[in-house]
């Protein structure tokens, strides 16, 4: 399942997060790669232990918080720290898979599960050429190419890469999240369940049988699902 989000952070917050990465050190990102991605990532990133990826992480855990969409789609338990990286002119990142466990960092060596993969993107798609983020599922070949401050969350066992920028630079913030149904298929479900519910609460009360029939049966399916 692929899902974009509009306006998980406002234009105010996309500002402040450029004007902060603006004046922050950048580092080859293939310092957090695996051995086999490290071989076709050529982008910069921001050292996850640096004073500017820390506020800015703050700042996206805050808006992934007030966010209901992302709740629905990722269903998370655990949201590694948010990384930040930029793609300038001639770089790409090839065709790769995300590794399954991330060490979280500064955690005294607790490990995750990274189920679930989220670009949330900082520049709109007018500064700059190419940076497509192509993703290859099950459900085929989708392109992506957001406007500022918007995100796309897809399964993290998806083949997928960044391609050639070949005008100005494109910024983004990525990270990885644990949930709590791990399988895609089942999130996919009870993402679509969740939309059913809300589409169908626009049109009847909450005390409808209707209303209350589908909400059980997505909370017991949620139950019957959840590893926490």
């Amino acid at each position: 399942m692929l899902v974009t989000i509009p306006q998980v952070l406002s234009r105010e917050e996309v500002a402040h997060c450029r004007q902060i990465l603006e004046a922050a050190a950048w580092a080859d990102g293939r310092a957090t790669a695996g051995e086999q991605s490290a071989q076709v990532k050529f982008n910069l990133q921001i050292p996850e232990a640096s004073p500017a990826a820390r506020e800015l992480g703050d700042v996206v855990l805050r808006a992934l918080g007030r966010n209901a969409m992302f709740t629905s789609a990722a269903l998370p338990f655990r949201v590694y720290p948010p990384m930040f990286n930029r793609y300038d002119l001639g770089m790409k990142f090839g065709a790769h898979v995300d590794n399954a466990i991330r060490v979280v960092p500064n955690a005294g060596g607790f490990r995750m599960r990274a189920d679930i993969s989220s670009t949330l993107f900082l520049t709109d798609p007018s500064e700059y050429d190419g940076g497509e983020l192509v993703v290859e599922d099950t459900y085929g070949s989708q392109t992506v190419k957001l406007e500022a401050g918007s995100m796309v969350v897809y399964p993290a066992t998806s083949l997928h890469h960044v391609t050639e920028i070949t005008r100005g630079s494109r910024w983004s913030c990525f990270f990885w999240s644990q949930s709590m149904v791990k399988d895609d298929g089942q999130r996919s479900f009870l993402h679509e369940m969740d939309l059913a519910i809300i589409r169908l609460r626009q049109e009847l009360p909450d005390n409808h049988p209707s209303v209350l029939t589908l909400t059980g049966g997505y909370h017991n399916l949620l139950r019957r699902w959840t590893e926490i």
